[in-house]
Formats: C-alpha cells, structure tokens, sequence
C-alpha cells in the first residue's frame, strides 16, 4: 500500500505519534512518503527511516492508495484541496478540537492503522462544490468540500447579493454575505449563521445568509443539481468570495456561478463510525441532565 502523509502545523507533542505511525506503516510492507512541509517539520525532529521520502510535484499523486490528513478540520479541508480530481481515498487524524471530518482520535491511531492495512473500511462520497466565473479564481483550484462564501470586506457596510437558482430569481439579500454549503460543509460556517444541518449523503445545496438586514431571510435547502449565480452590489469596490480556508478579493463586475463537482472526495470511514453518533459527541447533544 502506498500511503501519503499530509499536515501542515504539528505541534511538538504529536510528532512521537507522527513518527509512531509511519513506524507501523514501514513495519507493514508500505511505502510511505510525507507532503514537502511534513517531511520537512519531521526530519528535523530526526529518527526518520531512510525509506521515508518526500513528494515531490502533484505528478506522483497517481500512485497514492490513502492520503492520511494529520490536524484538524481545516487540514483536512487542505488535504481535499492538494488531491483534487484524483479522487485519492483520505483518512483524518484529529490534532485539532471540533474534528467533525478528522474523527481518529490520538488514542485510537493504533486500531485505525490496523484495520486501514486490513481492508477493514468503506468510503464515503462527499460531494463538492464548483465555482465557474468570468476570470481565473484560486489558481484553478475552484472547489471545495465545504463551502462557497461571498463576503463583505472587513470596514465596508452591508452588499446585496442578488442570487438565482437555474437562471430564476431566488432573491436579493442584504447582508454581510452569503454562503452555499455542501451537506459536508452544513456542520460548518452555515451552521453557526443558523443553517441546518444536513445528512452528509444527502443530494443538497444550503444558501444561507451571512447576518442579513431583514430577519425573516431564512436558509433555504436546494437540490445540489442546481446553478446557483450570482450578482453582487455594495458601496464598496472590491468583495471577497472563498471555497472553504481559500479567499480572494473581486470586483463586482465579476460573474459568479457555483454548481455541484463532477468528482468527489472519499472519506475513509471504519465501521464503528456513525455521523450521528459524532453530532451528538461535538454538540454535547443529550449532556442536559433535565432531558
């Protein structure tokens, strides 16, 4: 199995684990290699195996069989970032605090190793968000596993952002922004401006408003076969638009367009894994001794 090791800022403390892990996958007959900054991070800790190498260039993606995101969340998010179309199947390890994508624990590394070598696991289909505009964005890495955000810049008053679903009017909102989640991105962003949450599996588009003038502007849950476009409007010149960590300033004469990613991203999930049993952990849904 060739396995590949992605993480961005490891704290000291994780490396004995980072070094414990790539000792049981070298034990097992893999190969294993880390993302330049990983390789490099480790390497000055020292006692890594000769065997270990860095990848070089995004070419050698082809030959990966699992790519194991150290961090949190938003490694992870990198992680999707870096493979793209491949479709390479990832497995999150959680350094982080939320980890509703990173759900291996620092205590169970061990037994996800064992069943990862075993072929004991399924992969999930998450599905991603596309950005088409009118002017190369985000170097062309124009998705995301999350979101799509369109923002107001920090000093700058409230935008309109008039939106359509499939060329008919949806609506214009007044606010600080707007954002399209995905069923995976539904636990994030969209979820602390009162979005709801959505069943990672499902086929669905969440536009929900970034603290919007007229309190009755609710999300609203569309089909993920849908074209979301876009026109912005604000006192402002310049307004940013982010896929997930990503952000970018455009000017208002840009045109904005976001549907559903022909590829996917794969999830490794074991089998005592449940989404729901992760809502309630995180949530500390059912904590409340009065329920």
């Amino acid at each position: 199995m060739n396995i590949l090791l992605h993480g961005i800022n490891i704290s000291p403390q994780f490396q004995t684990c980072i070094h414990q892990l790539i000792r049981s996958f070298v034990e097992s007959g893999s190969k294993v290699q880390l993302t330049k900054n990983l390789f490099n991070s480790i390497k000055k800790s020292g006692g890594l195996s000769s065997e270990v190498t860095a990848l070089v260039g995004k070419e050698g993606l082809s030959a990966i069989d699992v790519v194991i995101s150290i961090g949190g969340d938003g490694t992870l998010l990198d992680t999707i970032s870096l493979i793209g179309a491949y479709e390479t199947p990832v497995l999150g390890i959680n350094t982080g605090r939320m980890g509703f994508l990173a759900t291996i624990a620092k205590e169970d590394i061990d037994a996800a190793v064992k069943d990862l070598l075993e072929n004991r696991y399924s992969l999930e289909d998450r599905s991603l968000v596309r950005l088409e505009s009118s002017v190369p964005l985000f170097k062309g890495l124009n998705f995301g596993l999350n979101e799509f955000t369109i923002h107001k810049r920090d000093t700058s008053s409230m935008i309109t952002v008039h939106t359509y679903i499939d060329g008919d009017y949806l609506n214009s909102y007044w606010a600080d922004g707007l954002i399209v989640s995905t069923p995976t991105g539904s636990t994030g962003y969209s979820l602390s401006c009162g979005g709801p949450l959505i069943s990672p599996l499902a086929k669905n588009f969440v536009i929900t408003p970034v603290s919007p003038h007229n309190l009755n502007v609710r999300p609203i849950v569309v089909s993920d076969d849908s074209e979301i476009s876009f026109k912005i409007e604000g006192r402002s010149e310049k307004f940013l638009v982010s896929l997930d960590s990503r952000s970018t300033p455009i000017d208002a004469s840009v045109e904005l367009k976001i549907k559903k990613e022909i590829f996917v991203a794969k999830l490794v999930k074991f089998h005592n894994y449940s989404f729901f049993d992760t809502l309630r952990q995180k949530l500390n849904w059912g904590y409340d001794m009065r329920n």
